[in-house]
């Protein structure tokens, strides 16, 4: 079973009040819908994997790394209480490293290639006037090298990510911030006219 958006948004709002963290979900979703397009997959199947991926982090944030208890583990029994799809269940398991579920199909590596990079962006927006507005990739990858800048955020796992994918960085980090750039208003990144 593949939860509608809504059953997915209900689920985020009942598990989640962190609007920062409803953003980041919101900005894998649009991401993984705009993959799944180019890839020609299941948009709402794609959509919906982005959207759940983090529903349970507030709650079971798990500082442990534990591979089978709390995020994202607690999140995919409830899924799978409610009789989400393996595929799906799959891909929220492997985006976190471990969890020891390898990221085996284009679902489950595309989630892992768009998480840590939509929160990349969205720091780099935050210090920017016009925010996504007018954003380069080049801005980005100036970032990344800064190691001070948005310091957890893993350079290293976002590159080795973006190539499991097959993708170039620089094409990637374009095609991300367009997805976001889609939902500028709703992410709280549109240009605030500074």
């Amino acid at each position: 079973m593949v939860p509608s958006r809504e059953e997915a948004l209900a689920l985020v709002q009942e598990y989640t009040e962190g609007p920062g963290l409803r953003r980041h979900m919101a900005s894998v979703e649009v991401s993984m819908r705009a993959y799944a397009r180019k890839y020609g997959e299941d948009e709402d199947r794609w959509g919906v994997t982005g959207l759940l991926h983090d529903f349970d982090y507030e709650k079971w944030p798990n500082e442990a790394h534990s591979p089978n208890e709390e995020h994202p583990s607690t999140g995919v029994a409830i899924l799978r209480e409610r009789g989400v799809d393996e595929d799906i269940l799959e891909a929220i398991m492997a985006h976190a490293d471990y969890t020891g579920v390898e990221a085996s199909s284009r679902l489950s590596k595309t989630l892992r290639a768009v998480d840590e990079l939509t929160g990349f962006i969205t720091a780099c927006a935050l210090v920017r006037p016009t925010r996504l507005e007018g954003m380069k990739a080049k801005s980005v990858t100036k970032k990344m090298k800064d190691k001070a800048f948005a310091a957890a955020l893993d350079r290293d796992e976002m590159r080795r990510c973006c190539e499991e994918l097959g993708e170039e960085m620089p094409e990637h980090i374009v095609f991300v911030i367009a997805a976001m750039q889609s939902i500028a208003d709703d992410l709280g990144l549109a240009n605030n006219g500074a």
